[in-house]
């Protein structure tokens, strides 16, 4: 199901030809593909999208939610509808998929992936705050489906593609005139960023809770870490001036841990664990220290 409703860049007008040709371009190479031009703005639009995908296809194996549109402007200038327009595609499109989309996921055990646009190379971030709060927001959706889903067997990943798109080149412009000596711009195949995608949506992805990189062939690993940081004696009030004193530790990256479900590993004890943050102490614990004799699934 190719969803596009073929919006200009600023979300306004609609032209069905743009999901028209990427489904021709499908049945060319061999595949099956229908096009749907209902809006993700909505959880009318959202539900029709995969009630169609659904009834002719026959079911829903992972949903790829990307929609997006483009307004650059600094923060003191963006307007209340500015703000409220881009959120709405953003993030409540992929909100609003999913009420129809998970059950048909419960019941597959498939995977969904979300996929986030990062642009911050090609246009000054500083005039992006309300693409930036969108996208921030769908991945903090994606880690919260993770979470949730893995009882259900749902998965949800993200990525943050670099691609020569519709997108960019309405945008930036033709690239030929911005580099007459082909550079980042010509590097940013778009094409290149379907590997990731293909190996997320597919039955032998076991992943779920990351995110992966795909910018000009390179492909990596994005994750927020957790630095060792500095820890005040047990029982003390620490003080902005002891904050001072051992910045250099505080805000050091290195060693760090990659906090979540999954074992890491954390210098201080040298041992594979699940830790967490607790709210007003100065210490990270394990959780098996915090249950006591609870017996933790694998």
């Amino acid at each position: 199901m190719v969803n596009d409703i073929g919006c200009t860049m600023s979300g306004e007008g609609v032209d069905e030809r743009v999901a028209d040709e990427v489904v021709e371009e499908i049945r060319r190479a061999g595949g099956t593909a229908v096009a749907s031009y209902d809006s993700v703005a909505s959880p009318e639009g959202g539900r029709a999208i995969v009630e169609a995908a659904v009834g002719e296809l026959g079911r829903l194996d992972s949903v790829v939610s990307n929609a997006g549109i483009f307004h650059t402007a600094p923060f003191d200038e963006l307007t209340t509808d500015d703000w409220h327009r881009m959120l709405t595609i953003h993030l409540d499109g992929a909100f609003n998929l999913k009420p129809a989309g998970i059950p048909g996921h419960e019941e597959a055990g498939r995977r969904a992936v979300r996929l986030r646009r990062l642009l911050g190379r090609l246009v000054r971030p500083a005039q992006l705050g309300a693409l930036r709060r969108g996208e921030g927001g769908t991945l903090g959706l994606a880690n919260v489906i993770a979470v949730e889903g893995a009882e259900h067997g749902i998965q949800a990943n993200c990525v943050l593609p670099f691609g020569y798109s519709r997108m960019v080149f309405e945008t930036v412009g033709d690239r030929d005139q911005i580099e007459p000596t082909p550079g980042f711009l010509h590097a940013i195949e778009p094409e290149l960023v379907v590997p990731v995608v293909t190996f997320l949506a597919s039955r032998a992805c076991a992943l779920t809770h990351h995110s992966f990189s795909a910018c000009a062939g390179r492909f990596a690993r994005v994750f927020v870490g957790l630095g060792d940081g500095w820890v005040a004696e047990p029982g003390s009030t620490p003080t902005a001036d002891d904050l001072v004193e051992h910045f250099d530790q505080v805000a050091s990256a290195e060693p760090y841990i990659i906090p979540g479900r999954s074992s890491t590993r954390c210098s201080a004890c040298a041992t594979s664990s699940v830790w967490v943050i607790l709210p007003g102490c100065h210490a990270l614990r394990p959780l098996e220290q915090m249950l006591g004799s609870i017996t933790l699934p694998p």
